[in-house]
């Protein structure tokens, strides 16, 4: 008796890379962001809240204050 495979089911774990742009001028790519977050009617924009929490976190270990973002962009590949 055959079985005929079944598709694979849409990954809902993983993360969503993203390159961060900020008002200085630089950027930071390929910066992750939970699937699960994305998933809403909101789009990218919950990207931009765990982002800047990453940033700031970042900040306080560093003793730097955190940068402000201008733009975020998902990473191509």
């Amino acid at each position: 008796m055959l079985r005929s495979k079944q598709k694979p089911k849409p990954q809902e774990s993983g993360f969503v890379l993203f390159d961060v742009y900020y008002e200085d001028g630089s950027r930071r790519s390929n910066r992750r962001v939970p699937r699960t977050a994305l998933n809403g009617l909101d789009g990218d924009a919950p990207a931009r809240e765990i982002i800047e929490a990453q940033d700031r976190e970042i900040a306080e270990k560093s003793g730097r204050p955190p940068l402000a973002i201008s733009r975020l962009v998902r990473s191509a590949g």
